[in-house]
């Protein structure tokens, strides 16, 4: 059993909070999103289906999946590209007829540095994966869910998109509260058909991610927050599992600060 699958396996709920549903996760191999995965598996999911664009990652999250006795997929897919998007939903809607729950949670973010010193594509790079993504994942999920009449989407957005300024990180924090608005917009657009989309606001999790971002020492970033210690994956995937599930049943729109009080504070 493999580190990963132990962590997730620590907490596996009774009720089974996300029993018979058909999930997708983007961004899945690694980080938030692998712990989401496997959070998911370990509730009792039915299937999940892992999207990214690294497929070793992709296929050693969807191993870990499948050692709670789920069917997990790994589905090579670059989230920016509506072609790639509308097949990773098709891909799900192939194989079992429907999609119950989304967790768009693929996302880049710059190396920390002023604005002026930001290579020029780096805008492109940033909203393509923060928001670009989202908007065509949305869009292919929701048709799907539509058709049914039910389903559930988190999307993954950051504190830094709720409290600006974030010195050093001016494209991915707009990215991020472009991400929320998107977000509300959209809710407000699906609930009346069966449709809940809500937004989880991680604060400062240890993933890849964070650490090429450049964020300086764990132990003073840990230290500076309400709780004194930083965030790791499955404090986040908890939440997510909670967003996408019944217990969250009257949760429409709503962004989740999940950060060690970073933002009470």
């Amino acid at each position: 059993m493999s580190n990963a699958v132990a962590r997730a396996g620590s907490a596996v709920s009774s009720e089974g909070r996300m029993r018979g549903k058909v999930c997708l996760v983007t961004g899945g191999g690694s980080g938030i999103g692998r712990a989401a995965a496997l959070r998911m598996a370990a509730e009792g999911a039915e299937a999940v289906l892992i999207a990214g664009r690294r497929e070793a990652e992709l296929e050693a999250a969807a191993l870990d999946c499948r050692a709670f006795g789920v069917e997990a997929i790994a589905v090579r897919a670059d989230v920016t590209r509506q072609e790639e998007v509308e097949r990773l939903v098709a891909t799900a809607l192939d194989r079992y007829g429907r999609l119950d729950a989304a967790f768009n949670n693929a996302g880049f973010q710059e190396r920390r540095a002023p604005l002026e010193q930001q290579g020029g594509g780096i805008y492109d790079d940033v909203f393509d994966a923060n928001v670009r993504s989202v908007f065509l994942c949305l869009r292919a999920q929701l048709a799907a869910m539509y058709a049914r009449g039910q389903g559930r989407i988190v999307i993954n957005a950051s504190v830094s998109g709720v409290r600006n300024p974030n010195a050093g990180l001016a494209l991915y924090s707009a990215s991020k509260a472009a991400v929320i608005s998107l977000t509300r917009s959209a809710a407000m657009e699906a609930a009346p058909r069966g449709v809940r989309i809500n937004a989880i606001a991680p604060g400062r999790v240890v993933t890849d991610m964070m650490l090429r971002a450049g964020v300086g020492d764990i132990a003073t970033v840990a230290a500076g927050l309400p709780l004194r210690r930083i965030g790791q994956p499955e404090d986040i995937a908890e939440a997510v599992v909670w967003l996408l599930s019944d217990a969250s049943a009257y949760v429409v729109g709503h962004v989740l600060a999940a950060d060690g009080g970073f933002l009470a504070s």
